[in-house]
């Protein structure tokens, strides 16, 4: 008589998840072990949000999440569910571009392209939570803890991206700048 062992896997049952993305309620059945990264591009097909080093480290998978900067590499899908998801395909106005946008193709700053997406939710995330703080370097705008240090890193060393960004910054002051002077 011999002690063979059998060992039998079975797939893990999938999840059903409902959240909000790009302001559209959607749905999507996941493994439990699948990232908020795979589910977007595997299973609601929005392929703007890009696979990158999926450690962490490089920013390109940047959503925003609950209006917070996350890496969508290193969250769970399981942990967005009834939340809402902004991606790149969210950030422009139907046909009309985001000013960033606009920015980015303006000044040349999307270089090959592939980093891109994660860049401009960086960028939008860092005008939208600091729209009038002149003067300060792009670095210190976000904590060190925070999703956008990857892609805030590389803004600093690449010109065209910083000044894109820069130049969105300096536009939103104006807008904000000449609203104040018709309520006066």
């Amino acid at each position: 008589m011999s002690n063979v062992v059998s060992i039998k896997y079975s797939k893990p049952d999938n999840l059903h998840i409902k959240c909000t993305v790009n302001g559209e309620e959607m749905q999507a059945s996941v493994a439990p072990y699948k990232t908020l990264l795979e589910m977007l591009r595997e299973d609601l097909q929005l392929t703007g949000t890009k696979h990158g080093c999926e450690l962490g480290e490089c920013g390109t998978c940047s959503v925003m999440l609950d209006g917070t900067l996350v890496l969508s590499c290193l969250t769970l899908a399981i942990e967005v569910e009834g939340r809402h998801i902004e991606t790149v395909e969210g950030i422009a106005n139907g046909a009309n571009l985001h000013p960033l946008q606009s920015a980015f193709a303006d000044l040349g700053g999307s270089q090959c392209g592939y980093c891109t997406p994660g860049f401009l939710t960086t960028a939008k995330a860092l005008i939208e939570s600091n729209p009038i703080q002149r003067g300060k370097r792009l670095k210190k705008l976000f904590p060190e803890t925070s999703a956008a240090v990857p892609a805030i890193n590389r803004f600093s060393t690449q010109s065209k991206k910083r000044y894109a960004v820069y130049r969105e910054r300096k536009q939103q002051m104006r807008r904000q700048d000449n609203e104040q002077s018709r309520k006066i």
